[in-house]
């Protein structure tokens, strides 16, 4: 439990700190911390996974460390969905769309990538 609190929090405070760069550098409707976050720890969780199954280069610890803690803090599906239901609410129906079909391609295609670069 310590191992995947500590990744955790490492993971949660680059969570934070992308979102701070993200506000800083783009002033519209649309959350790009919570997508990059997303995008981008998919990205990571495939090359883990990768390393975990295909390689067989992280430990048990390494896991819960990196995927379970880590990827855990720095994703975060709970804001996705607030953001998709705060969208809703203000009828921003085509930044709806694009949000949820780009979060879940993107989400899908990095995990994807990630597993293919460590096979």
């Amino acid at each position: 439990m310590l191992i995947a609190g500590c990744g955790g929090f490492i993971g949660t405070c680059l969570r934070f700190l992308t979102g701070k760069l993200c506000a800083h550098l783009s002033h519209g409707a649309f959350p790009w911390g919570t997508f990059v976050v997303n995008v981008v720890g998919s990205f990571i969780i495939g090359l883990l996974f990768g390393l975990a199954e295909e390689k067989g280069l992280l430990s048990s610890q390494m896991s819960l460390l990196l995927i379970t803690g880590f990827c855990g803090g720095f994703t975060t599906f709970s804001t996705f969905a607030d953001d998709m239901y705060l969208m809703l609410g203000r009828n921003q129906w085509a930044l709806f769309c694009a949000y949820v079909v780009g979060s879940l391609v993107l989400g899908l295609v990095m995990v994807w990538l990630g597993r293919k670069l460590m096979a």
